[in-house]
């Protein structure tokens, strides 16, 4: 693990800021490193409001979406509302739908087979849309670059309209309107939204045009939430705002669907964390276990009796596919170590029995184990299909790119992506990647980085402190939780392993004769022995708070020892 310290603001540029807003330095510190340089900017960061949303026709083809779907209505068209099988695709599908069943009742959802018919616009998802005398379909979270479906649906008089947040091939489908602000064309102010956030502008433009104000939308934010949350897009601009909007829907008012899912788990304030570890994969297992349609019918369901029932079969689908995912990993684990392959600098590993619906997880898991682009194969109907994921600062999606000619499709971003290819293939792609990767990647970028935001002595933490960063949240990507070191600690003799095989630490830290604050390291009960008979120690940690018996102390949240 190598510790990276970001650079450290210039001390005039701190000063003015800390002057500006009235707050101490290592405030203005984090702010700064936040892209925070001023009070307007501050003031936007701490205080979202709803009106700093853009004009959603301020994106590329919004008038054409908006004109046709008003079309289609005035026309009593049947609409088909398609959407990828995870969380992303979903959540769009039953914030699109819901939408557009409060004024027209001519609606339906599609979500494909993740076995059947794989990722995006399927054929059989269009002869679907023809055999129920749909005319028009809604895309989302995927269709920018499904030129030969778009076109094999216009053959059959079918229109569409793709909301998706992908990169565009070369060309583009011959669509009504693709909504996509990562279109070189499109002048739209945000590029990060998540496809549920494409689909959340396309609401709001159409609501605009039916007197809704965007308070109006509020009920649906729950569902952008959890969509930008699960998609780990960049948390901030627009996404921020969604995203802190939403959180407050999903703790105060959510709908049944997610409501269902909070009973289950018992916990009362959730925050983008918990989003991200107790709702997102409950919904994912629905389309990795079963069918994707469960999950829509969960999240749009208004009866909560019925939601709860929903949200048990869910809870099995999770059950099922956590027991999967942990005996997969171990399999290809040893795969690795069979094939000699633990010193490549790729992880490709491959078992046609593997289940489909649980190797983007498993890959992430062989990640964190070996910390390189890893690629996990399995059989899916007559080819090969895999999920793909990279580690921090590594394009996977342009190393794919590279290996363009060993594959049936590809699509993805810079960290994660999926494709297919024909399993004869699958020896050459296995040592063109290694090759692509070998030559492309810095060798820095195999041993996992922790980043640093800020330099801290133990006496300045203080509840004041821990008030403020609070409110720098909701955190993910661009706005991660602040991270601190700290040089010549002390345990003051209380140090310990706790948990199954005592492998998390507890300590009670000191600096310099400051008072002492709790510390709890998961995952580093190794490194007791480092710390015991009070030797002095480096530590990166975020600031947490623990609360025990009714009271909330200060504690120090271990990242790493030295």
């Amino acid at each position: 693990m190598r510790w990276t310290i970001k650079p450290k603001p210039t001390e005039e540029a701190i000063q003015q800021l800390s002057h500006e807003l009235n707050v101490d330095p290592l405030v203005s510190h984090l702010l700064i490193q936040r892209g925070i340089t001023n009070y307007g900017e501050a003031k936007h960061f701490f205080r979202p409001k709803l009106s700093h949303l853009h004009d959603p026709f301020l994106m590329k083809d919004m008038d054409k979406a908006v004109a046709r779907i008003e079309l289609a209505m005035a026309n009593q068209e049947n609409i088909l509302v398609y959407g990828d099988y995870d969380v992303d695709g979903t959540t769009a599908v039953a914030l699109m739908n819901s939408f557009l069943l409060e004024s027209y009742p001519n609606v339906a959802t599609y979500i494909p087979d993740r076995y059947l018919e794989g990722y995006g616009v399927s054929l059989q998802g269009i002869d679907f849309a023809e055999d129920n005398d749909i005319s028009l379909i809604i895309a989302l979270d995927c269709g920018v670059k499904a030129i030969e479906q778009v076109q094999y649906a216009k053959e059959k008089g079918i229109d569409f309209i793709i909301c998706d947040h992908h990169r565009p091939g070369n060309s583009l489908p011959d669509a009504i309107a693709i909504l996509d602000p990562k279109q070189d064309d499109c002048n739209y102010p945000y590029k990060e939204l998540c496809g549920c956030g494409v689909g959340f502008k396309l609401i709001q433009a159409l609501g605009s045009r039916q007197g809704k104000t965007v308070e109006d939308l509020i009920p649906y934010l729950d569902l952008a939430a959890t969509a930008i949350a699960a998609d780990i897009v960049q948390i901030t601009g627009e996404n921020r705002v969604l995203a802190h909007f939403g959180l407050q829907v999903i703790n105060s008012n959510p709908r049944m669907g997610i409501k269902a899912i909070i009973d289950q788990v018992r916990k009362t304030t959730l925050t983008i964390t918990d989003v991200v570890f107790i709702i997102a994969p409950r919904i994912n297992a629905a389309g990795r276990m079963k069918h994707g349609q469960h999950a829509v019918e969960l999240l749009t369901e208004t009866d909560f009796n019925i939601a709860q029932k929903f949200a048990g079969e869910i809870e099995s689908f999770n059950t099922e596919r956590r027991s999967l995912d942990q005996e997969i990993t171990e399999e290809a684990l040893l795969q690795i170590q069979e094939n000699a392959e633990e010193n490549r600098f790729t992880s490709v590993v491959y078992n046609e029995n593997w289940h489909k619906g649980v190797i983007g997880i498993v890959a992430s898991r062989l990640t964190e184990t070996y910390y390189r682009p890893t690629l996990v194969f399995t059989k899916s109907g007559d080819k090969l299909a895999a999920s793909a994921r990279s580690v921090k600062g590594f394009d996977i999606y342009n190393a794919l790119e590279g290996c363009v000619d060993c594959l049936e499709q590809f699509g993805g971003h810079k960290y994660a992506a999926g494709l297919t290819l024909l399993e004869e293939k699958y020896p050459t792609f296995k040592d063109r990647f290694e090759k692509v990767v070998a030559e492309s990647i810095d060798p820095a970028m195999l041993n996992p980085e922790l980043s640093i935001d800020a330099m801290i002595e133990l006496g300045d933490i203080s509840p004041k402190l821990m008030r403020i960063l609070k409110q720098f949240a909701p955190f993910g990507p661009g706005n991660m939780t602040p991270v601190f070191m700290a040089e010549g600690i002390q345990d003051t003799g209380y140090a310990k392993g706790v948990g199954e095989g005592e492998k998390h630490l507890k300590a009670s830290l000191t600096q310099n004769d400051s008072p002492p604050i709790g510390a709890i390291g998961f995952n580093l009960g190794n490194k007791l022995n480092q710390i015991k008979d009070k030797k002095p120690f480096d530590a990166v940690f975020s600031l947490d708070e623990n609360e025990w018996n009714g009271t909330v102390s200060l504690q120090l949240k271990l990242r790493d020892i030295r």
